[in-house]
C-alpha cells in the first residue's frame, strides 16, 4: 500500500463523495482523495458510478458498448537512459547490450514482422537523452550520422512509415516543444506518463525518481502542455504504488485534467500500478494492489469525465478483466503478438483472442483502434500533419477506428512538393475595407482554443502599489536606462501633469537619440496565406482552410504583389502568413527567391520567429542553419513579431500553440548573430498588466545589449472587437488612450541609448493618438502598408493603408517634418523616391487609394 500517513476518512465522508459522484457533480481533490480509499461495499458502489461515466462517454463518441485496444510492436530504440528510476528495469547500462541503439535493419525487421501479423502501431520506447550520460551513446549516433536520439528517432519513425506502414507512436520522454515541433510530422501520436505530481518522490533520496532530471513533475507536467499547445495527440497517466501518498495521486489526476481541459489533446489516461521487479532498488516494495488499481480507474474515470479514454494495461492486472472493465476503462492499451512488454518483461501479453474473450465476458465488444484516437482522426488537419494524413487514411475506417481487413503497406512520407496555387478569398487585402469579414470568428471557435473557462484561471489581475510618479520622473531625468522596476511601474500610472511631464522627457529624449525628423517607409504587406492552425487565442486573422474568409495566394500572384510594389516605388516588401499545414518548410525560401527575382533591389523584411521555427522544424534544419539559407535566398531583415508580451504565464493565455519566449529570444538573437537585423514588438492590453509592459521593455533592452541586432521598438495596442479572447469574455478592450501614451513615453526611456528608433502602429491607434504619442517619444510611423488584414480582421478602424501625403500630414499635425526613409533607417535613393511620389506611396492597384 502507498497511501503512506494519510488516515482513513471516516465512513460519512466517504458517503458525502460517494453522492456527489452519484449526482454527477464535479469533485474537488480532497473529495477524489476520500474515494480512492473506497473498499468493499464502497467501492462497488463507486465502480458502477464510474462505468455509468464510461458507457455515457461511449455513447456519446458512437460506439457504446465498445472496448478498444491497439495492434502493436514494441521498439526499445535504445534501452540507454540518463535517469535512475527506482523501479526501472528496462533501463541498463552499455556494457549489457550490444550495441547503445537498434540499427535501423534491426528497427525495420521489427516492424515488416509486426506488419505481416496486422499490427498498425510502432511504439518507440527508449531512456530519456542518453547522449547526456553514456559517451557510448553520443559515439554511435556521431558514428552514424545523427546530432542526438531524437533525430535518430524522427528518422527511424519515416523509415518505419515508409517501408512497412506501421504508424509510429514515440514514446522519447520528456520533450521540449522544438522537440514537440520536429517529432509531430513523423508521428500521428506520442505520450509520455506525468507518472506522479509528488515532488517529494523526486526531491529527496531514495524516493523512486530520485536522481532523475526527466522525472522532475513540474517539467512533465510542461511537456502535456506543450504537447497540447502543439496540437499533438498525447498518451500520458500516473503510476501508482511507488511511494507516492493518496494525497499525491489525487492532485496528479486534477493535473491532467487541467491540461486536458486547457489544450484537449490529451487522447488517452493510462492508470498503472506498480509491479516489482528483480535487481532494482524497488525490488522489495509491496506491489499496489489490484482493488487499489480498480478504486484509482474509477476516480480517473469520474474526475475526467465521459469524454476521457482510460486504459488499464492487460498484462500488469492478473485475471481481474472484469474488475478494470467495471471500474470505467474503455481501451486496454497496446497488445503485441509479436514483440514482449520490454517495461514488464516478466508480464506477458494476452493473446488478442483471450482479450476479446474476457471483454465480451463483460458484455463489451474489443475493436481495434490505432495509435491516434478516432476523434483526432475526425477532427483531420488541425491534429494530423499532412505528410501523415494519407498513411492514416490508409489504416481507419469510417469511424475513425482500425480496418482490421487491412495489412498496412509503406506510404512515402515526404514534404508537400513545393508548390501550391491560389486557394480560397484571395481578393480579401481590398475587400476586407469594402466588404469586411464574412463572420466575426472561425467556425471551430468553440473547440479550437481550449476549454476557456480553464484558460480563464491562468489570468492573474494587476496588483496595486501606491506609485510617486513624481518621484519616478525624477529618477528618469537622472537615469532613463537606469529605472528601477518600481519607478516604470510609477510612470505607467502618470495622469494629467505627471502624463504630460513623462511625454514631455520622453520627447526630450527621443530628439537627442534622432532628431526631429518622423520617419516612414514606403513598404507593401504580403500576408500570402491566412490559413493557420496554432491556434492564437488574439488572433482573428487565422483561419481554417474551409472558412469562408480563408485564402492562400500562389507564388505567382506573390510575384505579381512584388511587381506592384517595386512600380508603386516600395524599398521594402513585409512578408508574413500563417502556419499553414500544407506549406513545405522550403516554400520559406521559394518565396524570398521570387521576391528577388521580380525586384532584386526591394529590401525583404520577412518571416516572424513562429514561422522560422515553422520552417526549421518542417526542414529538420538548426534554427541558425535555417535562417542562413532563408538569408541566402533572400531575406534582408525579420520582423519581430510573435512577441506579445514575453513572459509565458502570458503566452499560454493568449496563444494555445505558439512559441515559449526562450525559442522567441533564440530566433532573434540567432538572426543577429548571423547579420539579419530584426525588429522587436510588443502587443499589449489584453490579459496582461503593467508589470509584464515593464518586463517585456527590459528584456528586449537586455538583448540589444547583447547583440544590437534591433532596429526598432513596435508597440502594438491589442484590438479586441474580433479578437477570439475577447469574444470568449477573457480580454478587456484594449489600452486605453492614457496607458497608450504611458507606454510609448516609457519605451522611450527604458530603452534611451539601447534602441533609437521608437515605432507607433496607426493601423491600431487612431490618428489623434498617433499625433500624441509623436510628441512623447515615437520618433517612427511605419509604412505605408498598401495592404494590411491582420489588423482589419481583428476590427480595426483605420483602414489598410496609408498615403505618404496622410503619414506626412500626421507628422506635421504633430508639429514635426517628415522624411521616408529605408526599412534600416537610411535614405532612399532618387529613383525610388521619384516612383514613391507618383503613386503617393500606395500604388495605383487599390481600388480605394486615388
Amino acid at each position: 500500500m502507498s497511501d503512506l500517513v494519510a488516515p482513513a476518512p471516516s465512513p460519512n465522508a466517504i458517503r458525502r463523495a460517494l453522492a456527489r459522484a452519484r449526482d454527477g457533480k464535479s469533485l474537488d481533490v480532497s473529495e477524489a482523495e476520500v474515494l480512492l480509499h473506497a473498499r468493499g461495499e464502497d467501492l462497488e458502489t463507486l465502480l458502477t458510478y464510474a462505468a455509468r461515466v464510461r458507457d455515457a462517454g461511449l455513447e456519446a463518441a458512437g460506439r457504446p458498448g465498445v472496448i478498444t485496444y491497439s495492434r502493436k510492436v514494441f521498439i526499445p530504440l535504445t534501452r540507454l537512459c540518463r535517469d535512475r528510476c527506482g523501479y526501472c528495469t528496462f533501463a541498463t547500462v552499455p556494457g549489457r547490450l550490444d550495441a547503445p541503439y537498434l540499427s535501423p535493419d534491426q528497427v525495420l525487421e521489427i516492424a515488416r514482422q509486426g506488419a505481416e501479423l496486422g499490427c498498425k502501431e510502432a511504439l518507440f520506447t527508449l531512456g530519456d537523452r542518453p547522449e547526456d550520460r553514456w559517451k557510448q551513446a553520443g559515439e554511435w549516433l556521431h558514428a552514424h550520422g545523427y546530432d542526438d536520439t531524437l533525430s535518430y528517432v524522427r528518422a527511424m519513425a519515416i523509415r518505419v512509415l515508409e517501408e512497412t506502414g506501421l504508424l509510429p507512436h514515440l514514446n522519447p520522454g520528456v520533450l521540449s516543444w522544438r522537440d514537440l515541433q520536429r517529432l509531430r510530422p513523423v508521428a500521428p501520436s506520442m505520450g509520455m506518463m506525468l507518472e506522479t505530481t509528488s515532488r517529494r518522490l523526486f526531491e529527496e533520496k531514495g524516493g523512486a525518481h530520485f536522481g532523475s532530471p526527466d522525472k522532475d513533475p513540474a517539467v512533465r507536467l510542461r511537456v502535456l502542455e506543450d504537447a497540447g499547445r502543439s496540437n499533438v495527440p498525447f498518451t500520458t497517466g500516473i503510476l501508482i504504488g511507488i511511494g507516492e501518498t493518496v494525497h499525491d495521486r489525487a492532485e496528479s489526476i486534477f493535473a491532467i485534467r487541467k491540461v486536458m481541459r486547457e489544450y484537449g489533446g490529451i487522447q488517452e489516461v493510462i492508470v498503472q500500478n506498480f509491479r516489482a521487479k528483480p535487481d532494482t532498488k524497488m525490488r522489495a516494495t509491496p506491489d499496489a494492489e489490484l482493488e487499489e488499481l480498480a478504486a484509482t480507474i474509477a476516480v480517473t474515470r469520474v474526475v475526467l469525465g465521459p469524454r476521457a479514454r482510460v486504459q488499464a494495461p492487460p498484462n500488469l492486472v492478473d485475471s481481474e478483466y472484469a474488475l478494470m472493465l467495471r471500474a470505467g476503462i474503455d481501451d486496454w492499451g497496446g497488445v503485441s503478438p509479436l514483440t514482449p512488454d520490454h517495461v514488464n518483461p516478466e508480464r506477458p501479453w494476452p493473446q488478442i483472442d483471450e482479450l476479446a474473450a474476457r471483454t465480451a465476458d463483460s458484455g463489451f465488444a474489443l475493436r481495434e483502434r490505432l495509435t491516434i484516437y478516432p476523434e483526432y482522426v475526425r477532427r483531420g488537419e488541425s491534429w494530423l500533419d499532412p505528410r501523415l494524413a494519407a498513411h492514416v487514411a490508409a489504416l481507419a475506417g469510417p469511424d475513425g477506428l482500425a480496418r482490421e481487413d487491412v495489412t498496412p503497406a509503406g506510404l512515402p512520407w515526404q514534404e508537400p512538393d513545393g508548390s501550391w496555387g491560389e486557394a480560397g478569398r484571395t481578393d480579401l487585402h481590398v475587400a476586407i475595407d469594402a466588404e469586411g469579414r464574412t463572420k466575426d470568428r472561425r467556425d471551430d471557435f468553440d473547440e479550437v482554443y481550449g476549454d476557456w473557462s480553464e484558460v480563464g484561471t491562468r489570468i492573474r489581475p494587476a496588483e496595486r502599489f501606491d506609485a510617486d510618479v513624481a518621484a519616478a520622473l525624477r529618477s528618469a531625468e537622472r537615469d532613463p536606462a537606469g529605472l528601477s522596476d518600481q519607478d516604470a511601474l510609477a510612470l505607467l500610472q502618470a495622469d494629467g501633469p505627471e502624463l504630460e511631464a513623462l511625454a514631455r522627457l520622453a520627447d526630450d529624449l527621443r530628439r537627442d537619440a534622432v532628431g526631429d525628423d518622423v520617419t516612414y517607409v514606403v513598404t507593401r504587406n504580403i500576408n500570402f496565406t491566412n490559413v493557420c492552425y496554432t491556434g492564437c487565442r488574439f488572433c482573428a486573422f487565422a483561419q481554417r482552410r474551409t472558412d469562408a474568409d480563408a485564402y492562400t495566394l500562389s507564388i505567382e500572384q506573390v510575384g505579381q504583389r512584388v511587381d506592384e510594389a517595386w512600380a508603386a516605388g516600395a524599398t521594402e516588401v513585409c512578408m508574413q502568413g500563417g502556419i499553414h499545414p500544407d506549406l513545405p518548410g522550403t516554400a520559406y525560401f521559394d518565396l524570398a527567391r521570387e521576391v528577388k527575382r521580380r525586384a532584386p533591389e526591394i529590401h525583404m523584411h520577412a518571416f516572424s520567429p513562429m514561422e522560422v521555427v515553422n520552417g526549421a522544424a518542417r526542414t529538420d534544419l538548426s534554427i541558425r542553419d535555417f535562417l542562413l539559407e532563408a538569408k541566402a535566398a533572400g531575406v534582408d531583415s525579420l520582423p519581430g513579431t510573435a512577441a506579445e508580451i514575453l513572459d509565458d504565464d502570458v503566452r499560454w493565455v493568449l496563444t494555445k500553440g505558439k512559441l515559449p519566449t526562450s525559442a522567441w529570444i533564440e530566433v532573434v538573437t540567432t538572426a543577429h548573430e548571423i547579420g539579419l537585423p530584426t525588429t522587436s514588438t510588443m502587443m499589449y492590453g489584453h490579459v496582461d498588466t503593467p508589470a509584464h509592459w515593464v518586463a517585456h521593455l527590459k528584456l528586449i533592452r537586455s538583448i540589444q545589449e547583447r547583440t544590437g541586432g534591433f532596429t526598432e521598438f513596435v508597440l502594438l495596442p491589442f484590438v479586441h472587437h474580433n479578437a477570439p479572447i475577447y469574444l470568449a469574455g477573457l480580454a478587456r478592450t484594449g489600452p486605453t488612450a492614457r496607458e497608450n501614451r504611458a507606454v510609448h513615453a516609457l519605451a522611450r526611456v527604458l530603452l534611451h541609448e539601447a534602441i533609437p528608433n521608437i515605432q507607433c502602429s496607426w493601423v491600431k491607434l487612431e490618428d489623434e493618438l498617433c499625433e500624441q504619442v509623436l510628441r512623447g517619444g515615437v520618433n517612427d510611423l511605419g509604412g505605408t502598408l498598401m495592404e494590411e488584414t491582420i489588423s482589419r480582421m481583428a476590427g480595426s478602424e483605420n483602414g489598410s493603408f496609408k498615403t505618404m501625403s496622410a503619414l506626412e500630414g500626421l507628422a506635421a499635425r504633430a508639429g514635426r517634418p517628415a522624411r521616408q526613409r529605408t526599412t534600416l533607417y537610411g535614405p532612399v535613393p532618387e529613383e525610388r523616391r521619384a516612383a514613391a511620389l507618383a503613386t503617393d506611396g500606395v500604388g495605383r492597384f487599390l481600388p480605394l487609394a486615388h
